[in-house]
């Protein structure tokens, strides 16, 4: 009897492999990624900790947050190099490599960001610039709809194995979770436009809203990303 032919040509090689080593080499890198997304996640959450303490001017513990931030971006990164070192050496086995990376650039860049906007909350602490509070509710809005975001698109990768019909229900959620961000971040910039905030904190803080929503807008691309890796699973 002839057995089902399970065999791959690596481009350029010349080298066959079973098709199951694709398939062991995809989900390596699924996982990779998905630890790697956890890591982002669990700065995104800081966020909103850190604006809580600029709500209620708790110096002390923002800069706790900011330098747990700090470490946590750097095991992002080491994450984001062990993924394209791995993706590397993978070569022409994994055709789709570039997705996967593709998608682990994004994801990133929101760490990038989580550090970024937490630094200029925490000099607008340190320089006692007053910021009227209803910004500070409006902010700490903001960032609670920006997490949501990234928990949709963790949501994403987690159905990704069961196929794609249910990656595309959970991409279409974080795409609606975006609009809401965008729909606040528009707000909120009005308003501080619109205040009598001294000029350093003014520029800070339109840096912070608009790194929350470049953060949402990175959640979205990525879940755009993981649509393709749907297909491939």
């Amino acid at each position: 009897m002839i057995g089902r032919d399970t065999s791959i040509t690596v481009a350029g090689r010349g080298l066959v492999l079973p098709a199951e080593t694709e398939e062991r080499v995809k989900l390596r890198a699924l996982n990779l990624c998905q630890e790697h997304l956890r890591k982002v996640l669990d700065l995104a959450r800081k966020i909103p900790q850190m604006i809580e303490c600029f709500v209620a001017n708790d110096k002390a513990k923002a800069r706790q947050i900011y330098n747990e931030i700090t470490l946590g971006e750097a095991e992002v990164d080491n994450i984001r190099r062990l993924i394209s070192k791995e993706l590397a050496e993978i070569g022409a086995i994994l055709l789709s490599r570039e997705d996967f990376l593709r998608f682990a650039n994004l994801t990133g860049e929101i760490a990038d960001f989580a550090e970024g906007l937490a630094f200029r909350l925490l000099k607008i602490m340190e320089h006692n610039w007053n910021v009227a509070a209803d910004i500070k509710n409006d902010l700490l809005k903001l960032s609670e709809a920006v997490l949501d975001t990234v928990i949709k698109l963790r949501e994403v990768m987690l159905v990704l194995s069961y196929g794609s019909s249910k990656a595309l229900e959970k991409a279409s959620e974080v795409e609606a979770a975006e609009q809401t961000v965008d729909e606040l971040y528009r707000t909120l910039d009005m308003k501080l436009l619109n205040s009598k905030l001294e000029l350093p904190a003014l520029l800070l803080l339109r840096d912070v809203v608009q790194l929350l929503e470049d953060s949402a807008d990175k959640a979205e691309d990525a879940a755009d990303a993981a649509r393709i890796l749907s297909f491939i699973m």
